[in-house]
């Protein structure tokens, strides 16, 4: 069911003002993309959007994205009203932040993916979590997840500056601000360059 001219275009107009990173031009190949997928996905929500499967087949395609923790979690950045679906206008404001974001946007979805759940703060045990997910075990390692409470200790010393035993996004902001490198640092959750 390809939505019709004028649907396009007042979808087009509304989006290239909020999803402000992309031209007219862009959001139409986006949306255009989005029904394709929609297309050939036939999930339960194909009259609404798409599931979490067929967005993470995307995200591993098109950005070479792996771990399944982290594409969940992006699929829930993108999906802002929580119905697990992503709508069309989840998908092209979600695109603009996650492909072309300002380094505050950035900053801000990178913090909602490591806040697992939701209450503002990235704590010492969500960091274990994403940094477990992301980091390749070595084979000699006798206990991994001794470096990797080493990693966390690390980097609550260098984020956590209220020294509260926890990341909030003043913390996290102020972080990143002073050094670009620790936006991703508890996995990557943004397309790399190319």
């Amino acid at each position: 069911a390809a939505m019709s001219r004028r649907r396009l275009q007042q979808l087009v107009d509304s989006l290239g003002r909020s999803a402000r990173h992309f031209n007219k031009n862009e959001v139409e190949c986006l949306i255009k993309l989005f029904n394709t997928l929609v297309a050939d996905s036939n999930n339960r929500f194909a009259t609404v959007g798409f599931d979490r499967n067929v967005f993470r087949d995307t995200l591993h395609s098109a950005f070479g994205m792996t771990d399944d923790v982290l594409m969940d979690r992006v699929f829930r950045t993108f999906d802002k009203d929580n119905d697990s679906c992503i709508s069309v206008v989840e998908w092209v404001e979600g695109l603009s932040v996650f492909l072309r974001g300002t380094l505050e946007e950035r900053i801000k979805y990178c913090f909602e993916v490591y806040d697992l759940n939701g209450d503002g703060y990235i704590s010492r045990e969500e960091m274990f979590q994403m940094l477990k997910n992301s980091l390749l075990k070595q084979p000699s390692e006798e206990d991994p997840d001794e470096g990797i409470k080493d990693l966390v200790d690390i980097a609550l010393k260098k984020m956590d500056y209220d020294h509260d035993g926890k990341l909030s996004f003043m913390d996290f902001e102020k972080a990143v601000k002073d050094e670009n490198l620790l936006l991703e640092a508890f996995g990557p959750c943004l397309p790399d360059l190319k």
